[in-house]
């Protein structure tokens, strides 16, 4: 069973920037895409970004503009998301997840299975 564990949240003003971490255990990890949602109070889990097990291959939501970037390192079992340029609408528990089928660039959260327990962001203007 894999679990995953985010860090890096915390408190950053509009324009800043912020990177969120998340480490996982379980060799599961390495061969499946990797992806980052948030949900904010009163709203639907949103997709963030997703990445291949490979990283090769990278998807992000729509609202996301070019201003985040995601990453891992199999070998040390650890993907980021590096956000700039954050705005208070940002504001929101990031969450990390591992897809079910293990393939693919899926934006639903149903796809993905193994959920950590999340990491705030607080964007103030």
């Amino acid at each position: 069973q894999v679990q995953l564990v985010e860090s890096g949240g915390g408190l950053v003003q509009a324009g800043g920037s912020l990177r969120v971490s998340c480490a996982a255990s379980g060799s599961t990890f390495s061969r499946c895409t990797m992806g980052w949602f948030r949900q904010a109070p009163g709203k639907e889990r949103e997709f963030v970004a997703a990445i291949t097990w490979s990283g090769g291959s990278t998807r992000f939501g729509d609202f996301v503009k070019g201003r985040f970037t995601i990453s891992r390192n199999t070998g040390e079992n650890t993907a980021y998301l590096q956000m700039n340029s954050l705005k208070p609408e940002d504001t929101a528990v990031y969450y990390c997840t591992l897809k079910r089928q293990c393939s693919g660039l899926s934006p639903q959260p149903t796809d993905y299975g193994s959920w950590g327990q999340g990491t705030q962001v607080t964007v103030s203007s």
